[in-house]
C-alpha cells in the first residue's frame, strides 16, 4: 500500500511515475518575439505555413475567426487568441477554405490545437523517430490527479506522527533523522517500532556520515552524481557490517567538497577497521595521504604506462625520484599559482532572481573574459545555477536550443556573448565508428591527403574512397567496423575481429593506397604524438595533433574508437576541438567538474588549455572542487553555506585570496592552506 511500484499503492492515473508528458507551450513557441509567419510556433508539423498546406489553412481560418493577425508578434497576441492557437476552440467550428486542384470548398470542423494535437500524436505513433521529435515540444508536469506525490490517496491518508509517507520522504537525510529522534510513541506504538525506528536510524545515519544529509530521500536516482551513487552504496555496504569483504572503490571522492571527502574517508576508515580491505583508485591528495599503503602506476599514459612505478606507504612513494604521483605528494612539483588575476573586459554576465532546486532568489555576476569557478560543498546549487539556468537560458537565446531554463526572473548581459558550449564528459560517440579524427574533423584533411596521393589520382580514388561508413573502400564483411558482433541472447554481446580485414576496416585496394609509406588503417592506429611528427609538413593536421597533446591525450590512437574513452578523456577530445577552432573571443566556456579522472599532472595541462581559451577573449566557467583549479581562478563565486535546503546562497565571491579570507567559507578554510604552499 505504501509503494508506488505496487499497483495496489500507486496512483492509477499515473501509475506511480508521479508525472506526465505534456506538450509544454514554452517549448512550442520558444521565441515570443516572432509572429506565427515568421516561426514562432516550433512544433513538428505546425512549423511551415508559408505554403498553402492544411496547417496554413487552420490558422487563416483562426485569425479570421478569432480576429488576430499572422504578422502580429506571439507576445502581443490576447490570452484568447494564444489559448484558441495552443488548446483548440473546445468543440466550435472552423469555417475552412480550401482551394485544391480537385476544387474549392469549406470544411466546418472544431481546431484541438497545437499542444492537444502534439499529446494525442505522441500516444498514437508507433514510430520512435516521432516520438523523439514529439518529444522535443514536451516536458514533465506533475499528474493531475496525485500532484506528484505517486500513491493513490488512501496510502497517502495514514500518517505517523503527524505525517503521511510521502511528506516523511520529501525530508532531507538529516530532517528524516530529527524527526524520528523527535517522534513522540505510546507504549505500545513503542514495542511495535522500536526494531524499525532503530533500522530507519541506523540506515540514515549511514548517509549522513557519507556526506549526503542534504539528500532528499525521494530524490530521483537519475538526478543523482555518480560520487552520490558510490556513497549511497557505501552506506549500504557499511550498514550490513560485514567483515573480510574486499572493496573496489573508482574514485569515490567525485563530485565531493573538501569538508565532505574528510567525512568519506573516516567511513573509508571504518570499514577497513571492520577487518575488510579497500583497494581505491583515486587522485585525491588527501586520499592518497590517508592511504596504508600506495601503488603508483606509470610512468606515462596508454602506451607509455602499464609499470609499477612507486609501491609503499605514502612517505616511500614521496620519497621515490621516479613517481610522478610522488612529486607532486612531496611538493617537489606543483602546479603554480597565476602571477596576477584578471578582472575581465569590463562587460558583466548577470542571473537574477535565480530560484531553480534550493536557489534562494540570488543574484549572480559573472565578470566576461575571466575563467571563473563557482564551489561550494556538495549540494550547494552550483548544478542549478549552471547547468539549469545559466547554460539552458543562453543555449535558448544564442543557440537557439529547445530547452527550459530554471527558475530566474531576467539575464543581463547577452549581448556581449556570441555562443555557449558545454564541454562536458558525455561521450564524444555512441557506436564504435566515432573516434577521436572523425569528432575533431581532422579525419576530413586525412582522407583528402591520401587522395591526392599519385596512387589514388591514378586509380581514380575520392576521398570517400578512405571512409569506412561507405561502400566502396571499406571492408564489405564488417561493413567498416573492423569487428564482427556476435550475439550471444543471456549472455553480453562479444565482439570478434573480422576475418575477412583482420580488424583493419578497409578492403585490399583501399590498403594499397600510401603516404609517405603508411596507409589509411596504419595512419589511424598511430597515437597524436606520432601523428604531430608524421604530419609536420601539414599543418591543417599537424596543429590538431598538436592540441590533443597539448589537452593530455598525446598517447590516444587517432582512430580509437570513442566508446573506448574515459569522461576525461572525452571531455578533453571536445576541448582540443574548440582550441582548433578559430576564437572569435566572444564565447562562454561551461564545464561541469572537469578534473574528473585526472591526475594532478594532467589537470595542470588542463588549466593551461582554459587559460588559453580566457586569453584569446573568452569567458570560462567551472563547477569545481579540487582546490589547484580553484587557487588558478580570477573570480570565485561560492555558494552554500551547506547543502540542501541549507545551501542556494552566495557566501562569498571575489578572488581566491578573497575567498580564503572569508571565514564563513568552508572553500575558504581549505583553499587559505594552498595559497600559503
Amino acid at each position: 500500500m505504501f509503494s508506488f511500484n505496487n499497483p495496489f499503492g500507486a496512483c492509477p492515473t499515473c501509475t506511480g511515475l508521479g508525472s506526465q508528458l505534456k506538450a509544454d507551450p514554452e517549448l512550442v513557441v520558444p521565441d515570443k518575439n516572432l509572429s506565427i509567419l515568421e516561426g514562432a510556433i516550433q512544433a513538428s508539423g505546425w512549423n511551415n505555413i508559408r505554403g498553402d498546406g492544411i496547417s496554413r489553412m487552420y490558422f487563416d481560418a483562426l485569425s479570421k475567426q478569432y480576429r488576430f493577425k499572422l504578422d502580429t508578434p506571439w507576445k502581443d497576441l490576447t490570452k484568447e487568441a494564444r489559448d484558441v492557437i495552443l488548446y483548440g476552440t473546445k468543440g466550435e467550428n472552423l469555417e475552412l477554405h480550401y482551394d485544391q486542384p480537385r476544387g474549392k470548398g469549406v470544411l466546418r470542423q472544431p481546431f484541438e490545437g497545437i499542444c492537444n494535437n502534439i499529446e494525442r500524436r505522441y500516444k498514437d505513433t508507433q514510430s520512435d523517430a516521432s516520438r523523439r521529435e514529439l518529444e522535443e515540444c514536451m516536458s514533465e508536469c506533475p499528474c493531475p490527479d496525485c500532484q506528484g506525490r505517486r500513491l493513490r490517496k488512501e496510502s497517502l491518508a495514514v500518517t505517523v506522527g503527524t505525517m503521511n509517507i510521502d511528506q516523511y520522504t520529501r525530508l532531507s537525510v538529516s530532517d528524516a533523522l530529527d524527526y524520528m529522534d523527535h517522534l513522540e510513541l505510546g507504549k505500545t506504538q513503542t514495542m511495535i517500532a522500536g526494531r524499525i525506528l532503530k533500522e530507519i536510524k541506523a540506515r540514515l545515519g549511514f548517509l549522513r556520515n557519507v556526506g549526503l544529509e542534504y539528500l532528499t530521500l525521494s530524490r530521483s536516482a537519475s538526478t543523482l552524481s555518480g560520487g552520490e551513487s558510490q556513497r549511497i552504496r557505501l552506506a549500504t555496504q557499511i550498514g550490513s557490517s560485514l567483515m573480510g569483504v574486499l572493496y573496489i572503490l573508482d574514485e569515490p571522492s567525485i563530485g565531493l567538497h573538501q569538508r565532505d571527502n574528510d567525512k568519506l574517508l573516516s567511513t573509508l576508515q571504518r570499514l577497513r577497521d571492520l577487518g575488510n580491505t579497500l583497494i581505491v583508485v583515486e587522485h585525491d591528495e588527501d586520499t592518497m595521504r590517508a592511504a596504508d599503503y600506495l601503488i603508483d602506476i606509470g610512468p606515462g599514459a596508454g602506451i607509455h604506462g602499464g609499470e609499477v612505478v612507486a609501491a609503499g606507504t605514502p612517505e616511500e612513494v614521496m620519497r621515490n625520484p621516479k613517481s610522478l604521483t610522488g612529486l607532486y605528494l612531496s611538493g617537489k612539483k606543483k602546479i603554480p599559482v597565476p602571477a596576477q588575476r584578471r578582472t575581465g573586459n569590463g562587460h558583466v554576465l548577470t542571473v537574477r532572481g535565480a530560484a531553480e532546486n534550493n536557489l534562494r532568489h540570488i543574484d549572480v555576476s559573472i565578470p566576461l573574459g575571466t575563467f571563473t569557478c563557482v564551489t561550494g560543498v556538495s549540494g550547494s546549487g552550483k548544478s542549478s545555477l549552471v547547468n539549469e539556468i545559466l547554460f539552458k537560458r543562453l543555449g535558448a537565446d544564442l543557440n537557439r536550443m529547445k530547452c527550459r531554463p530554471g527558475k530566474h526572473e531576467a539575464m543581463e548581459g547577452e549581448e556581449f556573448l556570441d555562443k555557449v558550449i558545454n564541454i562536458d564528459q558525455s561521450p564524444i560517440g555512441r557506436t564504435p565508428r566515432s573516434n577521436p579524427a572523425t569528432y575533431t574533423g581532422v579525419f576530413n584533411d586525412i582522407r583528402d591527403l591520401f587522395a591526392s596521393t599519385a596512387e589514388a589520382k591514378a586509380r581514380g580514388y575520392g576521398p570517400g574512397r578512405f571512409s569506412f561508413n561507405t561502400r566502396g573502400g571499406r571492408c564489405e564483411a564488417c561493413q567498416g567496423d573492423g569487428l564482427l558482433k556476435i550475439e550471444m541472447h543471456f549472455l553480453p554481446d562479444i565482439y570478434v575481429p573480422c576475418e575477412v580485414c583482420k580488424g583493419r576496416r578497409y578492403n585490399r585496394e583501399t590498403l594499397e593506397v600510401r603516404y609517405k609509406g603508411k596507409n589509411i588503417y596504419e595512419v589511424l592506429e598511430m597515437t597524436a604524438e606520432e601523428g604531430r611528427e608524421f604530419f609536420k609538413a601539414i599543418p591543417k593536421i599537424g596543429n590538431r595533433m598538436a592540441t590533443l597533446c597539448d589537452v593530455g591525450l598525446g598517447y590516444i590512437k587517432i582512430g580509437q574508437s570513442s566508446t573506448t574513452l574515459s569522461g576525461g578523456e572525452a571531455q578533453r577530445v571536445k576541448l582540443a576541438t574548440e582550441l582548433s577552432k578559430r576564437s572569435t573571443g566572444s564565447t562562454i566556456y561551461i564545464l561541469d567538474e572537469p578534473t574528473t579522472g585526472l591526475h594532478t599532472d594532467d589537470v595542470g595541462k588542463l588549466l593551461e588549455v582554459l587559460q588559453r581559451l580566457v586569453d584569446a577573449g573568452n569567458t570560462v566557467v567551472v563547477i569545481e572542487h579540487n582546490l589547484d583549479v580553484i587557487k588558478c581562478a580570477d573570480h570565485i563565486i561560492d555558494l552554500g553555506p551547506e547543502g540542501g535546503d541549507g545551501g542556494g546562497t552566495i557566501v562569498c565571491t571575489g578572488t581566491p585570496e578573497e575567498v580564503a579570507a572569508c571565514e564563513g567559507s568552508y572553500t575558504g578554510q581549505y583553499l587559505k592552506k594552498m595559497l600559503v604552499r
